[in-house]
């Protein structure tokens, strides 16, 4: 029975450290919270740590209709704050419900991503790479969202 215990305590362990480890880098009390706040997001590819929790940022400040934590993931340099209100606009409901994130490719330094939205069968690709500061985050353009074939 103990023995068991230990092996819950050493699994509970364990699946925390890996979850925190695709975290942003608020730190694990902040990811926690946001990841318990949230839908899951439903992964198929092979997203690379960074590519991961890059994008389940983008679909968590989505859902939460937060344009300025959004636009802050942008890598192109500049004001993102149109192309992010834009991104709200067109997926800000969609995010909160069920999202699967389709990761293309190799994602070592870059990676494309597509979307799929199931309330509204819409799809939308993006791009998640390493900017010039070393750290993941989004080239946040126009959203140009894609219905799903039925």
């Amino acid at each position: 029975m103990i023995r068991n215990l230990h092996r819950s305590a050493a699994l509970a362990l364990a699946l925390g450290v890996s979850l925190t480890a695709c975290g942003n880098d608020d730190g694990p009390a902040e990811y926690q919270t946001a990841y318990t706040n949230h839908q899951p997001l439903h992964v198929t590819g092979y997203p690379s740590t960074g590519s991961l929790g890059t994008v389940q940022q983008i679909v968590w400040h989505l859902a939460d209709q937060d344009a300025e934590a959004l636009a802050a993931l942008n890598t192109e340099g500049g004001d993102a704050g149109a192309e992010a209100r834009a991104w709200i606009k067109a997926y800000g409901a969609d995010a909160q419900g069920k999202v699967t994130a389709d990761f293309l490719d190799e994602g070592s330094v870059r990676q494309d991503v597509v979307l799929h939205f199931a309330e509204s069968r819409r799809t939308q690709e993006l791009t998640v790479r390493i900017g010039d500061d070393d750290t993941w985050g989004v080239v946040l353009d126009d959203p140009h969202p894609t219905p799903e074939p039925r």
